[in-house]
């Protein structure tokens, strides 16, 4: 094939989708005006390309198939720019809530790590107390019970 035509294996490999959701967003109509060759397979452009970067950014930040498929309609109006810039500025706020969510859920997440490893650096040094302690032979209930904890 030339440069800038794609076959649907070929698409899928570069576009990161699978053949079946290649033929799924074709079918529902995130994808249109794809071009059949000489034995009516289909074959896709860099355009077509271009298009599927942009559905897997607002697929992968979480914007619903339905939303999806408003703004690739809107997408092939002309005069229809408010109404995307609208729809996909919703849709940065609503990525811009999860991740601050995420960075909430995030400190949590570093706040137990932090605990885990203060115990275990705890535990590591007490461990290493009862150690010298044993190697001078001054080990004895207290130190030996308190090593233990962490």
């Amino acid at each position: 094939m030339n440069v800038g035509s794609y076959s649907p294996a070929e698409t899928a490999e570069k576009s990161g989708f699978s053949i079946d959701t290649l033929r799924y967003y074709e079918k529902i109509g995130l994808l249109s005006g794809i071009a059949r060759n000489a034995s009516g397979r289909r074959v896709f452009s860099d355009d077509d390309l271009s298009w599927l970067e942009m559905l897997r950014c607002l697929r992968g930040t979480g914007m619903p198939i339905a939303e999806m498929l408003r703004y690739s309609e809107l997408a092939r109006v002309p005069g229809t720019v408010a109404e995307r810039l609208e729809l996909l500025q919703a849709h940065d706020r609503r990525v811009e809530e999860q991740i601050a969510l995420l960075r909430e859920q995030q400190s949590r997440i570093k706040w137990k790590i932090g605990i885990y490893g203060s115990a275990l650096t705890g535990a590591c040094a007490a461990q290493r107390d009862e150690g010298d302690l044993a190697a001078t032979g001054a080990v004895n209930g207290t130190a030996a019970a308190t090593a233990g904890r962490g």
